[in-house]
């Protein structure tokens, strides 16, 4: 999938996993993104794949569950 393709999916994960809106499942995967944590799935197609997403979504709501844990909530 395309990198564009993979946010989409990772966003897609977080609200189907987690139960958040669209909007917070965006605006953490943006701010993720802005931190460089996509750097290398951008770098490297290997890394765009479903299992992958699956993890990223996961790690990326622990993370920013532990920080913010009401903003998450629809």
């Amino acid at each position: 999938m395309t990198y564009e393709e993979y946010l989409d999916e990772v966003t897609t994960l977080m609200t189907e996993m987690y139960d958040l809106s669209d909007a917070a499942a965006i605006k953490y995967v943006v701010r993720t993104q802005a931190g460089n944590f996509f750097t290398l799935h951008d770098e490297d197609p290997a890394l765009r794949t479903q299992e992958r997403a699956v993890q990223d979504a996961k790690t990326i709501y622990e993370q920013r569950n532990k920080s913010n844990p009401q903003s998450f909530r629809k």
